[in-house]
């Protein structure tokens, strides 16, 4: 992945609510402003992992089914091996996997928040597999700022390419 120039995210009680909702999470400091005011954080707070969330505002998200967003960009190539057909992220990506997703909160995600998410290639390395062959790791890392350009949210995604589809 090529360093990008990065997309806006918003923020909203509507998507915090939903995305707990998703989770089937309880915990009012999601959801009830009035409870929430009674807490350290003082307020309505996004749940850890909300941040991937943000994939949902980037026009270039190469995972999304149909596109309802139309890209603004170019669509990076699929990685060596793997084939990407059409313009809608279809197409066998056999040898591809997630293996790892981690966040680091600098500050809580809060309602009306407008951040700018930029992403860079991070660490690559490799290992032996048992049945896939070669395995190359590599990061992804998107860092979340807010309006005056502090960082709110560091997210690491580590993308695993086999070097053979396993069969089944």
């Amino acid at each position: 992945m090529a360093d990008d120039d990065g997309h806006d995210f918003y923020v909203d009680r509507t998507g915090i609510l939903l995305f707990a909702s998703a989770l089937a999470e309880t915990n009012p400091i999601y959801w009830d402003e009035r409870y929430a005011r009674t807490t350290p954080l003082g307020g309505v707070i996004a749940p850890p992992t909300f941040a991937i969330s943000s994939a949902h505002w980037n026009p270039d998200y190469g995972l999304r089914g149909i596109r309802r967003i139309p890209a603004s960009r170019p669509r990076p190539p699929a990685p060596e091996g793997a084939r990407r057909e059409g313009g809608s992220g279809g197409g066998s990506l056999a040898r591809v996997l997630h293996g790892e997703q981690r966040f680091e909160y600098h500050a809580p995600l809060r309602p009306g928040m407008k951040l700018r998410v930029t992403t860079r290639p991070g660490k690559t390395w490799s290992k032996e597999g048992k049945r896939g062959g070669t395995l190359r790791f590599s990061e992804s890392v998107s860092e979340y700022r807010d309006e005056n350009g502090a960082l709110v949210v560091t997210a690491t995604s580590v993308g695993v390419l086999t070097e053979k589809a396993v069969e089944q």
